[in-house]
């Protein structure tokens, strides 16, 4: 089964935070730049939050406040859920799918050492997928099957 600990590795390491006190709009620079659609919320090396593109459209935009005056600490999903680097695909994509949420900081000995997404995990997924059904698509070749498994070996008798 593949880990968090697997996906991160195929990752850039690099993680995208701001602080509690930090106004709305550097969180919404910060996505728009690295082309990512969540940023956490770190104080002091400590993990507070957590902002999605979706947070800053609904309780900013819709409500027509003030990116520049609306601080990170207000729209926030304080103690997000977290995740750990042993814990595997399938435990991921179950806390996403029943919690509804899109995005899963990885934590290691109480520090932010990365984030998993929706689209890591179905990338991996398709990446398996297709390395399946290469490895089948190469059985069946080498022995002589069809896409339908039947024989192609025609027999004289």
């Amino acid at each position: 089964m593949t880990t968090v600990k697997e996906i991160l590795k195929n990752k850039c390491h690099q993680i995208y935070s701001v602080k509690s006190s930090d106004a709305i709009t550097l969180a919404l620079e910060m996505m728009k730049e690295h082309r990512v659609r969540s940023i956490l919320v770190i104080d002091d090396t400590q993990l507070k939050g957590i902002i999605s593109l979706g947070d800053c459209a609904i309780k900013v935009t819709l409500t027509k406040k003030d990116p520049d005056v609306v601080l990170a600490a207000e729209i926030m999903t304080a103690h997000p859920l977290i995740v750990e680097e042993e814990y595997t695909l399938e435990q991921c994509m179950s806390i996403m799918v029943v919690k509804k949420v899109r995005h899963l900081p990885v934590i290691n000995n109480q520090q932010v050492i990365g984030v998993i997404s929706i689209g890591d995990l179905v990338g991996d997924i398709i990446k398996n997928q297709t390395n399946q059904i290469s490895f089948l698509e190469t059985y069946m070749n080498d022995y002589g099957l069809d896409a339908k498994g039947n024989s192609n070996f025609s027999f004289l008798g």
